[in-house]
């Protein structure tokens, strides 16, 4: 079930060298079904559930794949279905409770008891709420880690902490049980098909390289936009806020791919040291540059507030705007606008980069250029910028080079971003997770707009409300134009 890597097409200096399992692996993850339809597990992998649910084979397996898609009933992919049931099992038990740990490892072992090789490798997955994360991350290390030769990672999902001090307290912890070198922090946008491309982009066009700096840049929007609310989920998203569920790790992500300098190789190291130093680069966020909104009941749909999990009168909010600045040589005085938002009229997210105007005299009030990076959904990338219009008459009309990747990669199939990063954790590969001083950085430049937010450093503030399903506050249009931005008329 092993596939060669080395595919037609791959891009040869990307194909760093990392310990990749093969063979003999044991992991504790959950959805795993496109990697194994496309054969790019390890052969013999096995999938081991643990939660604190009691559940027998089959409810488990039913839970497992509930989520796959079969919508024409292809016997081919109900096959697949079949097999991915038979390597996969269940334990349940405590999350602090080392015994429980001892009957998880004891289950692992009677699978590695069948295998011919004796180098076993075992990846864990944790899908947590933060209150168990220590607990389980020091039971899997005392009960369940294999000392005798083979592989132990441990993949970890956000939130990684509140703020600076806690992400620092949750680092720590962590340190103690597993080496940074063992533990893959998972922001899934790291693996989306276009933030991946970012880098290609980027370093292997020298058209793109010449105009990306404050000379030929005005201003950059990276935003995110969902079409629904809370939904019921409010008790969860009012302790956290969209700040940190959004900005502070997704965008902060996209930002620190699309600005930082070319790595010296395609190490994973190498690429998060250069987003290191340009995270280093942003101070903390001033309140001056944010916008902060709360959706209201519209268009027959509740608001924020209307949600019954909702705490009553919470300022929480629901949308945020806030800009950062990069203090280099390279980005010195351009504005970096992060946007997002739930209840918003579309579902989106991209990178909007506008370039500053031509130089006057020919041409008068001319659109500028733009070039639009589209993340999610149908992913693309386009190109605004201004063409003669056909015929007799020299008049200048904005039109797009445009790159709709359903369009022109017909035949392929973009992964899911999870597919991607679990494939990188088997191969070892950390480019595309997040690093432990990459993550204190980020707190830094959050931390104290969100405790101004979280009212520990004077009063909170009152988020601007808007309507659900609209474009977002009406303050929204002033706050992007006072960083330069000029709306075309099409946009």
């Amino acid at each position: 079930m092993t596939r060669n890597r080395s595919l037609s097409g791959t891009i040869p200096s990307m194909e760093t060298a990392h310990e990749e399992l093969k063979d003999n692996t044991v992991i504790t993850l959950p959805a795993l079904f496109g990697l194994f339809r496309q054969g790019f597990l390890p052969r013999d992998v096995k999938i081991v559930g643990y939660a604190r649910t009691k559940m027998d084979l089959e409810e488990f397996h039913k839970r497992a794949t509930s989520y796959i898609k079969n919508p024409d009933n292809d016997p081919e992919i109900a096959e697949k279905i079949e097999q991915f049931k038979a390597l996969s099992s269940y334990v349940s038990g405590s999350y602090d409770e080392g015994s429980s740990f001892d009957k998880l490892n004891k289950h692992l072992e009677e699978i590695e008891s069948k295998y011919q090789s004796k180098e076993c490798n075992r990846i864990f997955y944790l899908a947590l709420p933060p209150s168990v994360f220590i607990p389980v991350a020091k039971n899997l290390k005392e009960n369940c880690y294999i000392f005798r030769g083979g592989v132990n990672r441990i993949i970890v999902e956000k939130p990684f902490g509140k703020d600076l001090d806690s992400a620092r307290e949750l680092l720590g912890s962590l340190k103690q049980y597993w080496s940074e070198d063992e533990t893959f922090r998972i922001d899934h946008y790291l693996g989306k098909e276009m933030v991946k491309n970012l880098l290609v982009l980027r370093f292997a066009n020298v058209a793109m390289g010449a105009a990306w700096d404050k000379n030929s840049i005005s201003n950059v929007q990276i935003t995110f936009k969902e079409p629904f609310g809370t939904e019921g989920r409010g008790g969860y998203f009012d302790e956290f806020g969209i700040i940190r569920d959004i900005l502070q790790n997704h965008l902060l992500q996209v930002l620190s791919i699309l600005t930082m300098e070319r790595p010296v190789s395609f190490a994973a190291e190498d690429i998060r040291d250069e987003k290191v130093k340009v995270l280093r680069c942003i101070p903390p966020i001033e309140r001056s540059d944010t916008l902060l909104g709360q959706y209201v009941a519209a268009n027959g749909k509740p608001g924020y507030l209307d949600d019954e999990t909702v705490p009553h009168q919470s300022v929480c909010p629901t949308f945020a705007a806030t800009t950062l600045w990069i203090h280099n040589p390279r980005w010195e005085g351009v504005p970096f606008i992060l946007k997002a938002g739930k209840a918003l009229n579309e579902a989106k997210v991209e990178v909007r980069i506008q370039f500053k105007d031509v130089t006057q005299g020919i041409f008068k009030d001319i659109a500028r250029n733009e070039l639009v990076i589209r993340i999610q959904p149908s992913e693309a990338v386009y190109l605004k910028l201004n063409a003669k219009t056909p015929g007799l008459y020299t008049r200048a009309i904005p039109t797009e080079m445009d790159l709709t990747y359903k369009r022109r990669f017909t035949e392929s199939k973009i992964p899911e971003a999870y597919e991607a990063l679990i494939l990188d954790a088997l191969k070892g590969d950390h480019s595309n997770f997040v690093r432990n001083d990459e993550l204190d950085v980020a707190w830094k430049i959050f931390t104290p707009i969100l405790h101004w937010i979280d009212g520990l450093s004077g009063p909170r503030p009152r988020p601007v409300t808007y309507p659900y399903g609209s474009r977002g506050p009406k303050e929204l249009e002033a706050f992007v134009e006072k960083y330069g931005y000029k709306r075309a008329e099409d946009s």
